[in-house]
């Protein structure tokens, strides 16, 4: 066991009670850091034939990231399934409410624990870590409200702890950048429609593409506000670059390209839910 691992034995060892626990379980797998470690851990504490990958497909989640989620499951052997959603007719998530998360989680969650339940699955987890709570989450709620467990945020791991746990297992997650749902680049009280998560999933898969890791594109439609890490800034202004990012956000309907100097930051939006607020 290394040092890190020994400063984690704890948590790991609690982890692995709950899991043990929970047999046989549905892990709602996105593909991201965390379910991806949930699942290999519950694989290992469980076997194959007692774990369940479920990924949601909805126009709110990156296609890439839903890519990587089956590519991961059939590596590794365990049983996945796509599960298809509609989120997006839900009136009190398509109007992009401060509680949006909390309409698409209980949505997508209870046909998540439905389907899983009706294949003999009677338990269904989430990846969940311990520094959620410590952010505007509406979801969690409806986690709880369903009797979903998050057996990451329950052991006490962190994302830093999940990531250095996913490395030391030879997991290729260990280092991927967070994406979060698309739905979280347009401002709340702004229309979620296909057409926003669209161009801003292909604005961003284009950034990507450019060798930047963490990016976001923040729908303030016709101006698109790009957040990057701060060392990256310099590279995304240089002329070559700037000028294929022009040419591409337009060809995607954006009218105006803008960087945020701020650079990147998880939850950005967040900023804006009091003044959100009083429209509701």
């Amino acid at each position: 066991m290394t040092s890190f691992a020994q400063k984690c034995e704890k948590s790991i060892e609690k982890l692995g009670k709950i899991l043990r626990d929970l047999q046989p379980l549905a892990v709602g797998y996105s593909g991201g850091v965390d379910s991806t470690f949930l699942l290999w851990a519950a694989v290992k504490e469980q076997g194959l034939e007692n774990v369940l990958a479920v990924t949601a497909v909805s126009p709110v989640f990156p296609q890439s990231e839903i890519q990587e989620a089956q590519q991961f499951a059939n590596g590794i052997g365990v049983r996945w399934v796509e599960l298809k959603t509609d989120v997006l007719h839900l009136p009190e998530f398509r109007l992009n409410p401060p509680d949006r998360c909390y309409c698409c989680k209980t949505h997508i969650f209870q046909q998540i624990k439905e389907y899983a339940a009706a294949h003999g699955f009677h338990h269904v987890v989430d990846g969940s870590n311990a520094d959620d709570p410590g952010d505007h989450r509406p979801g969690l709620r409806a986690l709880r409200e369903l009797g979903i467990r998050s057996p990451l945020m329950e052991a006490g791991l962190t994302k830093e702890d999940v990531r250095k746990l996913s490395k030391e297992a030879g997991l290729p997650s260990w280092d991927r950048p967070s994406r979060a749902c698309l739905a979280s680049r347009i401002p709340y009280g702004s229309e979620i429609t296909e057409e926003k998560l669209a161009r801003v999933g292909k604005a961003e898969e284009f950034l990507l593409e450019q060798g930047l890791r963490q990016v976001r594109v923040r729908d303030h439609y016709p101006v698109a506000r790009i957040e990057v890490e701060a060392r990256d800034i310099p590279s995304i202004l240089d002329d070559t670059l700037r000028d294929d990012i022009i040419d591409k956000f337009k060809e995607y309907g954006y009218l105006y390209i803008t960087v945020d100097l701020m650079g990147f930051q998880s939850g950005s939006m967040n900023a804006m839910i009091d003044q959100t607020k009083e429209t509701y």
